[in-house]
């Protein structure tokens, strides 16, 4: 009997972030049993489940070494990990929508009721397993990172007391959460974990920064202390586990929340946080120059700009994104970098502004790209 080939490891030259455009049968089942009440969860994982092996083989057949379930058993990027900790909830109050530009989320409102921990039955852990069994290559599960819980929840929906009265206790809670939770992905088979920590780009834009800043807080003083959770987070993982890391500045409808160069967070990101991969967004000139790739230390870290948008439909000219990368060679080199659409397709359910076609030439674009620049995936 042939030995069975083992998967291919990361980090890869061709990567995805991670979500993808709901299909119809998910949002209808989903409608069917969270709206209508008319279909059991049974049915409505087994809808899920047929839909996200079909999204497995459509990663795999575009080239792509690494897969994720695309979210599909999610309503958001983060609220849904956030509220099956134990001491969160997330609740419906009117007027609680995330505003980006031209739009808003609907009123999910993430709570602290109770003191927080990653319980060993965390729905997403049988989400992982679930994709580990249907694919070759290597399975991957986004989940958000420590800072969504801190930067997400406002003070006055804090109701532990020694979470609201002392500031270090907070951050060491959401710290031994996410360190729990980096062991118990370990145990479930996983050796690709990726962090969603968009607030570390969030702090780079200036009216941000300034909201920070009335709140008593000092931006720069946060990007550094959500760089210790971070890395304390994972600083015991085995060696066998790379975390990536994906930043961006808000993904809801193909609009956006923020705006500004990385150059304030780009040292605490690439030398205090640990992290293995980067998915750094840089599809508009809301994203700034590629100069903060310079602080990138040399090594085995490596950096994939997401110079292809999930946002619009135009397929990016090959010829351009290579001389794109030409630019960002200057900085960073080129052996330490890869490719990725700069965010997911749909962090939400609700999903971009784009076709399941559009989706899959810019999945196919992502892996042409790294075989003319780096000879393969």
């Amino acid at each position: 009997m042939a030995a069975i080939a083992a998967a291919p490891t990361p980090p890869f030259r061709a990567d995805v972030v991670g979500s993808f455009l709901r299909p119809a049968s998910v949002k209808a089942a989903r409608k069917a049993h969270l709206e209508e009440r008319r279909i059991s969860a049974e049915e409505l994982k087994a809808v899920e489940d047929a839909a996200i092996i079909d999204v497995i083989r459509m990663q795999e057949a575009a080239g792509l070494k690494a897969v994720t379930d695309g979210e599909f058993r999610r309503a958001w990027w983060h609220f849904d990990f956030m509220g099956m900790l134990d001491g969160l909830d997330i609740i419906q109050r009117e007027g609680g929508g995330i505003q980006f530009h031209g739009t808003a989320t609907k009123a999910d409102v993430p709570v602290i009721n109770g003191p927080l921990d990653f319980p060993d039955d965390h729905p997403m852990l049988e989400h992982f397993k679930f994709v580990k069994a249907h694919t070759s290559v290597t399975p991957k599960i986004s989940i958000p990172g420590p800072s969504a819980i801190h930067f997400r929840i406002a003070e006055d929906d804090i109701h532990v007391p020694e979470y609201k009265h002392d500031a270090e206790a907070y951050f060491e809670a959401i710290t031994a959460t996410y360190r729990k939770a980096v062991a118990a992905f370990y145990a479930a088979g996983c050796r690709y974990l990726q962090m969603d920590d968009i607030f570390f780009a969030y702090l780079c834009d200036p009216k941000i920064r300034e909201e920070r800043r009335a709140r008593g807080e000092d931006p720069d003083w946060l990007i550094g202390r959500y760089a210790k959770m971070m890395h304390d987070a994972i600083a015991d993982r085995p060696a066998d586990m790379l975390i990536g890391m994906h930043m961006c500045r808000g993904n809801f409808k193909s609009t956006w929340v923020a705006e500004g160069a990385y150059d304030p967070a780009a040292d605490a990101v690439f030398n205090q946080t640990g992290v293995d991969i980067y998915f750094m967004e840089y599809d508009s000139e809301r994203a700034g120059g590629l100069e903060p790739l310079r602080l990138l230390p040399k090594g085995s870290k490596r950096v994939l700009p997401g110079f292809i948008t999930t946002k619009t439909a135009e397929l990016e000219d090959l010829d351009d994104l290579k001389r794109k990368f030409d630019a960002a060679s200057k900085y960073a080199d080129i052996d330490q970098l890869g490719i990725a659409p700069q965010c997911g397709f749909a962090s939400t359910e609700e999903g971009n502004a784009i076709t399941e076609d559009d989706q899959k030439r810019k999945l196919e674009l992502v892996v042409k790209t790294a075989e003319a620049i780096w000879g393969g995936v």
